[in-house]
């Protein structure tokens, strides 16, 4: 009792102290209560302090994934507005429609839809949130907006890795995974259109949003219908096809106005137009990126063997610290952490940092010859001081959080609340998904935990083990919206300070909407 009641307890002391009237920043929160996971681990569950200490470090280490791909993307974005590139990418969009709608579904909905099929790792929201920003929409509403909508193409997010590798520890036959995929595709779908709505709402008032229902509707349906199509055949490129035919079709009903109220009509030739030319270069920061992204992702193309080799070309004892090694491909690994069985490991040239957003952003400065790099990345660095702090105490608090395999905290909460609603789990079973992503900031890695957890409760209930495991797919996809490590992300490329617990009591909002429409269509279709 005492260790599921400490189980609880971090999680409930850091979402109160984000979320209270005077609630505390996340750099302060999250360090906080890591060392509240810290103690209890010692005291309460009794673990190893050799295990303890080296998930501490593994966690420091883990850290410094996310922050140097949202350094990067600051990276990015500074360098889009110090050439100009960003103010000529919002002229064109409002070439397109000057309908604040149409803009928000085409960068906040299909081209984030986009970027989640090729890579996943928090990119889509880093790249389409200052875009929005720059055509005026306010940065807190925007970091909500993009968090919600950065949800329905996850499960099949870093072409189809959240499915294919995430349920990998699983044992499942190639048919009972494809059929993991197509519900889940189904379940996310058919909530997309929920959301999208309650997204919009933060941003637009309602009153828009049913002027402008009928685009809205059309460009949802542009990229579920493709990706839902896909999923029948594919697990791998769902989002990647959906988001790009999705964003296509989006742009050509935005130019046409259709579906969109009278009050914004489409693009004329009285306004200010963008050369061909200037718009290629102006907004190669973005495609420059989804191509190299790509080109490093799809596995038939032999890139991405390349980075992530892990072939040791250096290897160094570090005493009781570790083994370090480093590949040819610049992957640096760390094993036998303090003598136990934890294990780091970091591609720079694979995780989305260096390649694509240091690179393009060289490039894109190069190709302007105006700004410096050294404005750039002294604008980066100040930018992230907080962050890091934050995602260090992040990823601490979940790597003991999730210590201890089927006795840790995460799954005695997993375990405890499949227990509460007993046959009653189809309609919650996403939710368990959803907090395994709010803790590791990863639908994958929410997938690899309670893959299993959701597989023996489905066993055990007499469920149907495809169905409950989409549940299971889709929440991980919810979860994205809530994740810590993905608002600190976007607060930190917005520069929007401490708004981290702000955005937090909104964004659950939708996530709750979310798992009510996935719980319901889940027993509806496949119960």
């Amino acid at each position: 009792m005492a260790q599921l009641f400490f189980a609880y307890f971090p999680i409930v002391l850091l979402i109160y102290l984000m979320t209270k009237k005077n609630s505390m920043p996340s750099y302060r929160a999250l360090p906080l209560s890591a060392l509240v996971v810290y103690v209890g681990m010692l005291v309460v569950f009794s673990r190893d302090p050799n295990q303890v200490h080296a998930a501490v470090l593994d966690g420091l280490l883990v850290a410094w994934t996310p922050i140097l791909i949202i350094a990067g993307a600051i990276f990015l974005f500074r360098t889009m507005e110090s050439t100009g590139a960003l103010g000529v990418i919002r002229t064109w969009l409002n070439s397109i429609s000057d309908n604040p709608v149409a803009q928000l579904m085409i960068v906040g909905w299909a081209f984030q839809f986009l970027i989640e099929g090729a890579s996943g790792f928090g990119t889509p929201a880093a790249l389409a949130g200052p875009v929005l920003v720059g055509l005026g929409f306010p940065a807190v509403r925007v970091a909500i907006f993009c968090l919600i909508l950065n949800s329905v193409p996850v499960s099949f997010g870093a072409v189809g890795t959240p499915t294919w590798f995430g349920l990998s520890a699983v044992s499942l036959t190639d048919l009972e995974l494809a059929q993991v995929g197509m519900k889940s595709a189904w379940l996310n779908a058919i909530a997309a259109i929920f959301v999208v709505v309650a997204a919009l709402a933060f941003v637009v008032e309602r009153r828009d949003i049913r002027k402008n229902f009928i685009f809205i509707l059309l460009s949802v349906l542009c990229c579920v219908v493709p990706y839902v199509a896909i999923a029948t055949v594919s697990y791998e490129f769902p989002a990647l096809l959906g988001g790009g035919i999705g964003l296509v079709l989006t742009i050509m009903l935005a130019k046409m106005g259709v579906g969109l109220s009278c009050e914004h009509p489409p693009a004329e030739g009285g306004r200010e137009q963008v050369k061909t030319a200037a718009l290629v270069k102006a907004t190669f920061p973005l495609w420059g990126t989804v191509l190299l992204l790509i080109i490093t992702r799809i596995p038939q193309l032999g890139i991405k063997s390349l980075l992530v080799a892990k072939l040791p070309a250096l290897s160094i004892s570090l005493g009781s610290l570790g083994d370090l090694s480093v590949s040819a491909a610049l992957v640096v690994s760390l094993s036998n952490i303090f003598n136990t069985t934890e294990v780091w490991s970091h591609s720079f040239l694979y995780v989305p940092s260096i390649i694509p957003f240091g690179v393009i952003a060289l490039v894109t400065l190069w190709l302007y010859r105006q700004g410096s790099v050294r404005g750039v990345f002294v604008e980066t660095v100040d930018q992230m001081r907080r962050p890091i702090i934050a995602l260090l105490g992040a990823l601490v608090f979940v790597n003991l959080m999730m210590m201890g395999g089927e006795q840790s905290a995460v799954a005695l909460i997993g375990s405890n609340l499949a227990g509460l609603t007993g046959s009653n789990w189809q309609f919650f079973g996403a939710f368990l998904g959803a907090l395994g992503s709010f803790f590791s900031g990863s639908a994958t890695i929410s997938n690899l935990t309670f893959g299993g957890i959701q597989d023996s409760i489905a066993v055990d209930l007499g469920l149907n083990r495809t169905t409950i495991l989409a549940l299971q797919s889709a929440g991980g996809a919810m979860g994205n919206m809530v994740c810590i490590n993905n608002i600190v992300a976007v607060a930190s490329v917005l520069a929007l300070g401490d708004k981290e617990g702000y955005i937090l009591k909104r964004t659950v909002i939708a996530m709750l909407v979310y798992g009510v429409v996935v719980g319901i269509a889940g027993i509806a279709l496949f119960g």
